[in-house]
């Protein structure tokens, strides 16, 4: 598991203020991301490049 102490949580700038969105944080070589909502509940974490193809997928609209 990561170690996410002292990380900093990055919320989507596209949460327009509201806590319906996810945040993301950066630790060494992986991205860990958690429910804005329900911080408590737990996060995932994938490697960069695991983070990268989905960050490409969903540019490419392939879960749309």
């Amino acid at each position: 598991m990561a170690d996410l102490t002292g990380v900093t949580w990055r919320k989507s700038s596209r949460s327009q203020g509201a806590n319906n969105c996810v945040e993301v944080a950066v630790a060494a070589e992986n991205v860990s991301v958690r429910d804005t909502k329900n911080r408590d509940a737990g996060h995932f974490t994938a490697t960069g490049s695991q983070w990268s193809a989905f960050l490409d997928a969903v540019k490419s609209s392939r879960f749309d």
